[in-house]
């Protein structure tokens, strides 16, 4: 098989992975264009005219439009705190030799292996004591504390790929430990955290079993919580048309975020600076 033929096979193969990914989402999206008789009767059909009343009933009678807002300040929030603090841990469990350190790294690797059902009930009753069930404060700490061990691991494979020539450059120039991290360390490491942050939003972005036991007031509840109310609501109202909306307003923000940074993904922050 020449290299040709083996390309060929590589891009069928691509396309067809493309194709099995894009299929159902424009499916989704053409529905929530459709009226509900019309979805429910000819699913597969094409919408004569555009049901853009969908999107207003979901946003507004489903309730979408506070839950997308919530959803909004928690993710964005909770994103922020989470790529700072696992930062500074990393970069000190990186770069740094101290006593304990393996056990640390340990200590975090555990938090990878706590299944979220398991803790809920012992979650919950913890979060009640402190005084932060039903608020997006108590949501926003668990949210970065379920978040940060592996946020942890994956920045600390990043500042270990950073030249230790370049820390060394900064200390000579005077720079101490604080510094070189937020001048030096922190903007090569940059890549790492647009990932993190990546990874992190579309989690917390599309978390649901959290969001639903802690917050228990209407106007509180994230957007994922908020479309399961409708789909429940189908039990009683066939709004069929709304519920696509809604999936299609809940993908939206996660497909932008990942446009605006996706070319940093595949920078490397120190080609070519230093030769080790």
């Amino acid at each position: 098989m020449n290299r040709a033929t083996r390309n060929l096979g590589s891009h069928l193969l691509l396309i067809l992975c493309s194709l099995l990914i894009l299929l159902p989402v424009l499916w989704v999206f053409i529905n929530s264009l459709k009226p509900s008789a019309a979805i429910l009767l000819e699913p597969f059909s094409l919408p004569t005219v555009p049901a853009l009343d969908n999107y207003v009933r979901a946003w507004t009678d489903g309730g979408l439009g506070i839950g997308f807002l919530n959803s909004i300040f928690v993710t964005v929030i909770t994103v922020f705190f989470i790529v700072i603090i696992s930062a500074m841990a990393a970069y000190a469990l990186s770069r740094k030799r101290f006593r304990f350190r393996i056990a640390i790294q340990n200590t975090f690797l555990t938090g990878l292996m706590l299944p979220t059902f398991l803790a809920m009930a012992p979650l919950f009753l913890l979060m009640n004591d402190l005084g932060l069930v039903n608020s997006h404060l108590g949501l926003i700490a668990v949210y970065v504390a379920y978040s940060l061990p592996f946020t942890i691991f994956m920045l600390i494979a990043f500042f270990n790929q950073i030249p230790h020539t370049l820390e060394e450059a900064a200390t000579i120039d005077g720079c101490g430990p604080i510094k070189a991290f937020w001048k030096i360390m922190l903007p090569l490491a940059k890549p790492g955290l647009i990932s993190a942050a990546i990874f992190n939003f579309v989690g917390i972005w599309n978390e649901y079993i959290l969001a639903l036991i802690l917050l228990s007031d209407d106007p509180l509840k994230t957007l994922p919580v908020k479309l399961a109310n409708i789909m429940m609501r189908q039990q009683y109202h066939t709004d069929w048309g709304a519920l696509y909306a809604g999936i299609v307003l809940s993908f939206i923000p996660v497909v932008i975020f990942y446009l605006i940074f996706q070319r940093r993904l595949i920078e490397g922050s120190t080609a070519g600076a230093v030769k080790e």
